[in-house]
């Protein structure tokens, strides 16, 4: 007796694209550039570039000390790793930069001079961003770099609002110094070379033209000056006087200058994407700090999320995040939007929230902490209470050019 067979369609690997499910995104004219140790594309008014390079030799960091250094303070100790040739840049240009059209009709020229244009076009990436560098120059930069990242960590004694963190076995180690006798006085113990160890740094981007955006405050420091020295000599011609302006929910003409989380969570395809490390330390084995820069450029629109996550063990977690947005499709001009945010909250606070009790691998995760300290009611205000000045959120906009 014969068993009836049913019959499984088979699916496709390939699958089908149905108009209905999702609507056909359309992709703007954009190039790709690729050189040994950077990355850009060009779209629209943009050119974006993202540098990533080894970590700095011998030679780099001491550069790169001196830079740091300001008047007789001694300048700042390195993280442990430190990306001193890394950066990732936004260049904006009324007219745009060298077209799709126009860099295809120089390679179809490069192919028609023979096999000598074929060993001159391995290497036609590099040459045409040295040349679109050097022939078209922006109008309006904005940058995140890590000279300018550790120009934002306190040099020097802590001050109230530095948010000066110690190591969860400072006060134990110091009373087994004081002796049996609760009279006798805890020792002062005073820093050889005083600065903020942890490297917190409120570092939002900066803008060659405007040296001060390089912080979350704005106030007057010998940071925010010392920003201003490195940067004079790199500032472009003909900027516009574009400035940040700070965003006021009850303003008619601000409720529209908001990041469109819906826009950043549709599965749109990915233009371009990088990755930029400024620098990470373990903090003498006390935990970890990091600042690390991410762009990704989809159909509609540019994103920046620089993210420092600081973890001191048995102390206290720490996020500074800065997202830059800028839409492509705006018919009003170029508007760019930033957010800065910190959170704080004591260590046991995140703890606690782990899935599971055993497992502290998440606490190595910043994007855990992140999640984390944003569902916590207290990261944004009190914090782990060292009255750290970066709690809170603040967004601004910019229109670079109608």
């Amino acid at each position: 007796m014969s068993v009836p067979t049913t019959t499984v369609p088979r699916l496709s690997a390939t699958p089908t694209f149905d108009p209905l499910l999702k609507p056909a995104i359309h992709l703007p004219k954009h190039t790709l550039l690729e050189s040994p140790n950077s990355r850009a594309i060009l779209v629209g008014n943009w050119r974006i570039t993202a540098s990533t390079n080894p970590i700095s030799n011998a030679p780099q960091c001491d550069q790169l000390q001196s830079d740091l250094s300001t008047g007789s303070d001694g300048g700042l100790p390195l993280p442990e790793m430190t990306f001193g040739s890394n950066s990732l840049k936004m260049e904006w240009r009324t007219s745009g930069f060298i077209g799709q059209d126009r860099r295809q009709k120089r390679n179809r020229s490069r192919d028609q001079a023979g096999a000598g244009a074929d060993k001159e076009g391995d290497t036609s990436a590099e040459s045409d961003l040295e040349e679109a560098a050097e022939e078209e120059e922006a109008e309006w930069i904005y940058e995140f770099d890590t000279l300018h990242a550790l120009l934002g960590v306190k040099k020097g004694y802590l001050e109230p609002g530095d948010g000066g963190v110690k190591v969860g076995y400072a006060e134990e180690w110091l009373k087994s110094r004081t002796g049996p006798s609760p009279l006798l006085p805890m020792p002062k113990t005073v820093p050889t070379k005083p600065y903020d160890w942890t490297y917190t740094t409120t570092y939002c981007g900066h803008s060659p033209s405007y040296p001060s955006v390089t912080s979350m405050d704005t106030t007057p420091s010998a940071t925010s000056s010392a920003s201003s020295s490195v940067t004079a000599s790199h500032s472009p011609r003909n900027t516009s006087p574009s400035q940040w302006v700070p965003f006021d929910l009850n303003h008619p003409s601000h409720a529209k200058h908001q990041i469109p989380l819906a826009e950043l969570t549709r599965p749109d395809p990915i233009l371009f994407y990088a990755e930029v490390p400024l620098f990470e330390d373990e903090l003498h084995d006390n935990g970890s700090s990091a600042l690390i820069v991410r762009i990704r450029v989809m159909p509609t629109c540019i994103f920046i999320l620089s993210r420092f996550t600081l973890r001191v063990d048995g102390v206290l977690f720490r996020t500074f995040d800065t997202r830059i947005y800028s839409s492509l499709e705006n018919d009003e001009g170029t508007i760019v939007i930033r957010e800065t945010t910190g959170w704080e909250a004591p260590y046991d606070a995140v703890k606690n929230r782990l899935p599971k009790r055993d497992d502290l691998t998440p606490l190595t995760d910043p994007l855990f902490i992140a999640k984390i300290l944003s569902e916590l009611p207290q990261s944004r205000t009190t914090g782990a209470g060292t009255g750290w000045r970066g709690l809170g959120k603040k967004c601004e906009w910019m229109r670079v050019r109608r």
